[in-house]
């Protein structure tokens, strides 16, 4: 299943609720007090408390690399299973009474409202420390607040997408949107369910290379400082994506009520030539194509190689643990080479440790890997919660044949008047 994305985002964005409840940041509020601190160091705790993902594989995985931690360094790390969508809401309840873990586990795009309601403490890393991760996750944990731009979370897993191609039908991975488009034409009937090619409409995290490539942009300003009231999903690039986007669509093409199940459905039947999807699908796709499964990054679009949206997962340190140094300490021993390289082989999960991800043989993560360099980080301020309704409805009206400027135009007014309703959030 694919998460952080765009399934947390509904429940999740309900959580900015408590920005207005964060707790004051008094010095000592906690943190090490001088009688716990020994030349400037926190005294070795006896145990640390984190909350993991609580899908089987990977949280089997942090448990061994946990074990090894109190191995190394004596102390106990208590590894305890929570969802990523229960875990905010809990800690905003936990924290304060001293219940709460000293790291938590989330994706990069509630940044925003994890920061806005006090709950993570920004991360003090030195350049050979942040020297390991990918500068796109890196950039994905950055965060501007109240005038300070800091990072508040170390990298644990990259997720994009890409192409799945089905070799019996398709021999080549398509190199071009030109292509792809190709697919949809020449192997298509629509009267068999069979199709080149099929993706879901009302879909922007999958429709966005089709935006981007042309200029078009969710907000301004620069990664993790984000301008929201500069919105650029109708200008004149993100139009002229969108003319493209709907060609794919009507008549003898893609059917724009195609859902996720019929998009799977139809592929692991061997029935469709392509489908846009992420690395959450690779086991149930292999199960069902065997060893006619390949993956390639998104086309060229533009002249450009497909710029998709990156998700980056990462251990964040939260705002009330005592042993904010150790939690730290932690999450980089998590993350470095050798454990992330065992994370991704036991949870199937790609490594944001450049180290790590080079040395991946498997040829579909390794196409992954390829399509990461070309991806840019999804917004991860709160305003993002506003943009995925108006826009998925806009797509689907592309689907449906409408007029794209039109269409355009008023799902970003709507995107504004979202924003402006939410108080900014």
């Amino acid at each position: 299943m694919r998460f952080s994305l765009l399934s947390l985002v509904m429940l999740l964005s309900l959580f900015v609720l408590f920005a207005a409840c964060a707790p004051d940041r008094d010095d000592d509020a906690g943190g090490t007090s001088e009688e716990d601190a020994d030349n400037g160091e926190e005294d070795k705790p006896e145990e640390l408390t984190i909350w993991a993902n609580d899908q089987e594989e990977q949280l089997a995985a942090i448990q061994q690399i946990a074990a090894d931690y109190e191995e190394r360094e004596g102390i106990t790390v208590n590894v305890e299973a929570k969802s990523m969508l229960d875990q905010l809401q809990e800690l905003s309840l936990a924290g304060p009474e001293g219940q709460g873990p000293d790291l938590f586990f989330q994706p990069h795009d509630q940044i925003g409202n994890i920061v806005a309601q006090g709950l993570a403490d920004p991360l003090n890393l030195t350049d050979e420390e942040l020297s390991p991760y990918a500068d796109a996750a890196i950039e994905a944990v950055t965060y501007n607040f109240e005038d300070e731009t800091d990072i508040y979370g170390i990298p644990a897993v990259f997720e994009t997408y890409g192409i799945f191609y089905n070799t019996d039908i398709v021999p080549e991975a398509p190199e071009t949107i030109d292509d792809l488009k190709g697919l949809l034409e020449d192997h298509t009937n629509a009267s068999e369910d069979q199709y080149g090619f099929l993706m879901k409409p009302n879909d922007l995290y999958f429709a966005y290379p089709f935006l981007s490539n042309f200029g078009g942009y969710i907000f301004g300003g620069d990664i993790g400082e984000y301008d929201t009231s500069d919105i650029g999903l109708n200008n004149d690039g993100a139009v002229e994506g969108g003319e493209l986007f709907q060609s794919f669509f009507g008549e003898g093409l893609i059917p724009p009520a195609t859902t996720v199940d019929v998009v799977d459905g139809l592929f692991t039947e061997g029935k469709v030539g392509a489908v846009i999807n992420g690395p959450w699908s690779i086991a149930g796709y292999k199960e069902a194509l065997g060893d006619s499964l390949e993956f390639a990054p998104f086309p060229e679009i533009n002249g450009e190689p497909g710029s998709t949206l990156v998700g980056v997962k990462s251990w964040m340190v939260s705002y009330y643990s005592e042993n904010k140094e150790w939690a730290q300490d932690l999450a980089l021993f998590m993350t470095n080479e050798d454990n992330l390289a065992y994370y991704f082989e036991e949870a199937g999960e790609l490594p944001p440790n450049t180290l790590a991800l080079e040395g991946i043989e498997d040829p579909i993560y390794a196409a992954f890997a390829e399509q990461i360099e070309f991806g840019v980080p999804m917004p991860s301020t709160p305003q993002m919660a506003q943009v995925w309704e108006p826009m998925n409805n806009a797509l689907q009206f592309l689907a449906e044949g409408e007029e794209p400027q039109s269409v355009l135009d008023e799902a970003a007014e709507q995107v504004q008047i979202n924003i402006e309703a939410s108080g900014g959030q």
